[in-house]
């Protein structure tokens, strides 16, 4: 690919999050907090890079927090494709820790210590961090070294497109803590065509959190007339949308 920078971002709160439940591939849209979050980070953006295009997942959380973010832009394409989504977990999608180690319990603590549970249905880090690169490189291949491509994807999702754009195996490789909600992390290419890796984590877990809090920022501000309103987001429709 010839763009020069890569900002992962990852999508608004959820109903799920606020649960801390597993969400997968399960499609769930934003909530009221996930919403006030989007519009927030929109703002810090706005001030910075503008991106020379948004690649953003299929799933619902992803698509609405893109909206907010690319409404901040003018005339800045946005292309959806399921490959940016989240990392499938099978049958542990929708369910919380204490759920799933009811019912799974070896295989869950091979998960949380960084493992690969051997469970149907739950995709592999390293295929992750796959078609996340793929999906990458075919939307960026036109840009030029100086130009930015923000994509709105999922923690998991963007983890794994770490470990891929720094040279690692996702699947074992645990070099990056989780990221919070509507913060981003950037990888800009080696100036030298023979660097090794080709790629460097120039920002990580990056957003409004450090202003407000990790609380205020997980649970939103307590007061209501801080809450960005949420119908215009709902119903925007000055961003044009593409499938991949």
């Amino acid at each position: 690919m010839a763009v020069g920078n890569v900002r992962l971002i990852r999508h608004g709160r959820t109903a799920y999050n606020a649960a801390m439940r597993l969400q997968g591939q399960i499609d769930i849209e934003l909530d009221e907090v996930g919403l006030w979050q989007a519009h927030t980070c929109a703002e810090v953006l706005a001030g910075g890079t503008k991106p020379a295009r948004i690649l953003v997942s299929d799933l619902s959380r992803a698509v609405e927090t893109a909206r907010v973010i690319a409404s901040r832009f003018d005339n800045v394409e946005v292309i959806i494709d399921e490959r940016i989504r989240e990392r499938s977990f099978g049958p542990w999608e929708g369910m919380t820790g204490e759920e799933i180690s009811a019912n799974w319990a070896e295989e869950f603590a091979q998960w949380r210590g960084g493992a690969e549970p051997e469970v149907e249905g739950i995709e592999s880090k390293s295929e992750v961090a796959e078609r996340m690169l793929e999906a990458i490189e075919e939307h960026s291949a036109d840009l030029s070294p100086k130009q930015t491509l923000f994509v709105v994807s999922h923690g998991a999702a963007i983890s794994c497109a770490i470990a891929g754009f720094l040279g690692e195996d996702a699947s074992q490789w645990r070099g990056v803590a989780g990221m919070s909600n509507v913060h981003w992390s950037t990888v800009a290419r080696n100036t030298s065509a023979d660097a090794q890796p080709a790629w460097r984590l120039v920002e990580h877990n990056t957003g409004p959190s450090v202003v407000y809090g990790k609380n205020a920022w997980e649970n939103g501000p307590e007061d209501a007339e801080a809450q960005v309103p949420i119908d215009p987001v709902r119903t925007a429709s000055s961003v044009s949308f593409g499938e991949a």
